[in-house]
């Protein structure tokens, strides 16, 4: 899909509208090559967005720059990662190629109908740069705050009820499925935030004559605001390891008292195994064949052998 901002009709007698950005969803062919065609230049395809030499992701031709995110994960509007993101920027047009809704796109193309100073394709160009910045420290604060829930549910000291092992078992799966999704989305934004930083830097140093002022003061602003989300997000994948191996150890807790108790119960039950098997061979010279009270005494025997292990155990701290 193809659109243009401000939405404007060809002027007579010429072939170019006066817009600043043609923002390209999913473009077809055809797309591309009226835009390549209409202002002269080298629209990429997804093919190459996905490249991911620095030489791909960021070149100058002349007074146009060709930048692009591979791998770019910012949140989409129905919660799916995204794919790639490029840019084809000069003084004249700003041309944005995705291939997902994006609410950082959504909202500066709402913004271009109403705000007077998002008027050129550098003021585009700033405004979607800070509005990517934003939806990654959302992004980061959400994980934030379920760090801060999941530690508190892990750590807590006292439980209204103590769950069955089975449960306990299914609650610590899901909480690792968790923090190792959590752990994905980090690697993911990190590696956004690393392209992005590189597109400011590297647009600061090739447009730095045709920006102006004031948008070289945003994108060095964008510029510190990804620095600090850089330091919080390692912030949190440390914590997620932490989390990780905290779980990790409750995970071989759980099965070391499971051992424990597969082998207390082992442990009680050979002693009376034993006098059961050795009172019932029935051979006819045992002293006890005859006795009027060696069926009790069998029946003692293998109850003391039953309740002194449990004892000597309970002693222990081992039950």
């Amino acid at each position: 899909m193809l659109t243009k901002y401000p939405h404007s009709t060809k002027p007579p007698g010429s072939s170019r509208t006066n817009s600043f950005w043609i923002d390209l969803l999913e473009p077809t062919d055809d797309e591309i090559r009226q835009v390549n065609a209409e202002w002269g230049l080298k629209v990429p395809s997804r093919a190459q967005l996905e490249e991911i030499e620095t030489s791909s992701r960021l070149r100058c031709e002349g007074t146009v720059l060709y930048l692009s995110m591979p791998l770019n994960v910012w949140p989409a509007a129905d919660g799916v990662s995204s794919g790639p993101v490029g840019f084809v920027f000069s003084n004249k047009v700003l041309v944005s190629v995705r291939f997902a809704e994006l609410r950082s796109f959504t909202r500066v193309a709402a913004r271009t109908e109403s705000d007077r100073d998002i008027a050129s394709s550098s003021a585009v160009f700033a405004a979607l740069v800070e509005e990517m910045a934003d939806a990654a420290a959302d992004t980061l604060e959400k994980i934030a705050a379920d760090l801060v829930t999941l530690s508190r549910e892990t750590f807590r000291r006292s439980a209204p009820r103590q769950p069955r092992a089975t449960r306990l078992t299914r609650l610590l799966r899901e909480r690792l499925v968790t923090l190792g999704n959590m752990g994905e989305t980090l690697s993911q934004i990190r590696e956004s935030l690393l392209g992005l930083g590189r597109i400011l830097d590297f647009t600061g140093d090739k447009a730095r004559e045709w920006l102006g002022k004031d948008i070289e003061l945003r994108l060095k602003t964008v510029r510190q605001d990804l620095t600090s989300l850089s330091d919080f997000e390692e912030h949190l994948f440390t914590k997620i390891h932490f989390l990780l191996d905290a779980l990790l150890g409750f995970v071989n807790t759980e099965q070391n008292d499971i051992f424990k108790v597969l082998t207390i119960a082992s442990v009680v039950g050979i002693p009376p195994t034993l006098i059961a098997s050795m009172y019932g061979m029935n051979f006819h010279n045992m002293p006890e064949l005859s006795w009027q009270w060696g069926y009790a005494y069998g029946l003692t025997l293998i109850a003391l052998s039953t309740v002194i292990p449990i004892l000597w155990f309970k002693r222990r701290g081992w039950w």
